[in-house]
């Protein structure tokens, strides 16, 4: 079982915010795993799934109750014996912030301890000020005082979402500045607590993997769909980069088409949509296909912040040109990036590595 995506750029390796250690052992990472990827989940089971003895798991479950990150769930009655209890994570035992950068601005995001979005908000680039060297410092503090003060202490850190170095743009410098390691270093040591940086595309493939339609899937084809479009393969939870994202089929593309056809009849702008639409099933289909040539996948997930008028119909197409393939869209359709950097200080505090 593994709920990890590539490692980030730097790890923070010091404690900070929750009483948890940082580093946690091997087996109180596989309990919180094994309950994230199965809802309610009793001793029993623990044991039986874990193989650790009866005793360890109730030691272990005991301290992360202590802890707040896990918690009874509702007594499940069987045909005989007494009800069963089932452990669950504790929504509210960690918090996470993250952080992604588009082409005109950032999204940052909170979730808890299950994924759920607990904040959320964009900002323009235009709009960014700070006295500091990173602007974006103001907008990430924002949203950590959106957290209720009372667990305030179990934010486990934040995440930054950021494209190749080739992508990165004048937005994306004025938010952190020129250099994005110092950038991170800065915001540690400005915010207490421990920063993580990835690949924005591949922190949305992790963010899916750990809390999204694919939690339950090992293995599986992912496309983001933005401006551009990006292909990562998840084998075993391991997420595996593909080549340079390609214009054709993105979001830019389509963008751009509909603006050139200002004043044109809806008749034509469904038809613009269309093309678009055909040309991007084509490249996914194509490199979906050589892909099958050297692996298996049951499952494609598609994520995007497109609207579902735009992606609802180009998910089915896709179905019914993948026969054998469940094509899925992505679980967070608002700020798809964002989500998964926040799932980043989760992968490296509390999941098997």
């Amino acid at each position: 079982m593994r709920f990890a995506p590539p490692n980030p750029l730097r790890i923070a390796d010091r404690a900070s915010g929750l009483n948890a250690p940082s580093v946690r052992s091997y087996n109180e990472r596989l309990v919180l795993s094994l309950l994230l990827q199965s809802e309610g989940t009793t001793r029993l089971e623990i044991g039986q799934k874990t193989g650790l003895s009866a005793q360890t798991v109730s030691v272990i479950v005991r301290s992360l109750e202590q802890e707040s990150l896990v918690a009874k769930g509702e007594a499940q009655r069987g045909r005989m014996g007494p009800p069963t209890i089932p452990m669950i994570l504790n929504p509210e035992g960690a918090f996470s912030v993250g952080v992604s950068f588009g082409t005109s601005g950032a999204d940052v995001v909170v979730i808890d301890f299950v994924g759920s979005v607990r904040f959320h908000k964009a900002h323009r680039y235009e709009d960014l000020r700070g006295e500091d060297e990173t602007p974006m410092r103001a907008a990430i503090e924002e949203a950590i005082r959106s957290v209720d003060p009372a667990v305030r202490g179990r934010i486990a850190g934040v995440g930054l979402a950021v494209p190749d170095e080739a992508l990165v743009g004048p937005g994306i410098r004025k938010a952190l500045g020129d250099d994005l390691a110092d950038a991170q270093a800065d915001l540690e040591s400005a915010l207490g607590l421990p920063v993580f940086m990835q690949n924005d595309v591949t922190a949305a493939a992790g963010g899916e993997s750990l809390f999204g339609v694919t939690r339950h899937i090992p293995d599986f084809a992912f496309f983001y769909l933005g401006s551009r479009l990006h292909r990562r393969l998840v084998l075993n939870h391991q997420i595996h980069s593909g080549v340079a994202a390609d214009v054709e089929g993105g979001l830019l593309e389509l963008s751009d088409a509909l603006s050139r056809s200002n004043g044109s009849s809806p008749a034509d702008r469904d038809g613009i949509e269309k093309t678009w639409r055909d040309r991007c099933r084509s490249r996914i289909v194509d490199q979906v296909s050589v892909l099958l040539n050297f692996v298996s996948v049951p499952s494609l997930v598609l994520s995007t912040y497109a609207p579902p008028l735009t992606t609802s119909p180009l998910i089915l197409e896709l179905a019914e040109a993948l026969p054998g393939i469940a094509v899925l869209a992505g679980k967070n359709a608002a700020a798809p990036k964002a989500w998964g950097a926040a799932s980043l200080p989760y992968h490296s505090r509390f999941m098997v590595q």
